[in-house]
């Protein structure tokens, strides 16, 4: 229990207040059984939801305060308060469960707020789904704004695959140019070996020609 415990004044106000969500959460639950119409039951599941929700947020706060105060507590302290923390987080998943088996029984298929199931080590925001319903005007905006975001980052994505196709391509079609160009200067050089060679033959069947000794006469007697 918390008597039993060495906690800051931060931590024993967040205990306190766990505490009392937890106290109205199963006071909720239990007029939640009396309830009949099935209006009325979705209607106070949706306020249970709210207080699951206040819940978790003050489970995360403890789990900050409990990591600031770490290094200043002794193992055995810190070891107490870990132990505090996991029996809110079962406590949590508890009504969590029960939450679930009330909306099953109503035949509510909406998504479930929590994605918490038994087991886990703590309740994470990234699992949070809810639905527009749900949620208030700026919540909506902010989901918007979160959504659009995310939109923008998926197209510079995009442009910049494409900015770095297009730099390939001109790079390669630079590469097949300077190629091209190169295998030309190659061609016109063998054409100039060739009539060089070709000249060069002329010139020594000419010179061989001009060295031949010339021929006597030979007259008849």
């Amino acid at each position: 229990m918390a008597s039993e415990l060495k906690m800051s004044a931060q931590l024993e106000q967040i205990d306190g207040e766990l505490a009392d969500h937890f106290r109205a959460l199963a006071n909720g639950f239990q007029k939640l059984d009396k309830i009949k119409d099935p209006n009325r039951q979705s209607k106070q599941l949706e306020e249970l939801t709210a207080k699951m929700r206040e819940c978790k947020r003050l489970i995360k706060e403890f789990d900050r305060e409990l990591k600031e105060e770490e290094n200043g507590n002794p193992p055995e302290v810190n070891k107490q308060l870990n132990e505090k923390k996991q029996s809110m987080i079962k406590e949590l998943n508890s009504y969590v469960a029960l939450r679930k088996t009330y909306m099953s029984s109503l035949g509510n298929k909406r998504i479930e707020l929590f994605d918490m199931g038994a087991g886990i080590s703590e309740p994470t925001a990234e699992s949070n789904v809810r639905m527009a319903s749900e949620m208030s005007n700026q919540e909506l905006i902010d989901a918007g704004r979160k959504a659009m975001d995310e939109t923008d980052q998926t197209i510079e994505r995009s442009k910049k695959v494409v900015h770095e196709t297009v730099e390939v391509g001109a790079q390669t079609a630079v590469t097949l140019k300077g190629q091209t160009e190169q295998m030309g200067r190659i061609v016109n050089e063998l054409d100039t070996i060739n009539f060089s060679i070709k000249k060069a033959s002329q010139l020594v069947k000419e010179i061989g020609r001009q060295e031949l000794p010339s021929q006597p006469l030979i007259k008849d007697g």
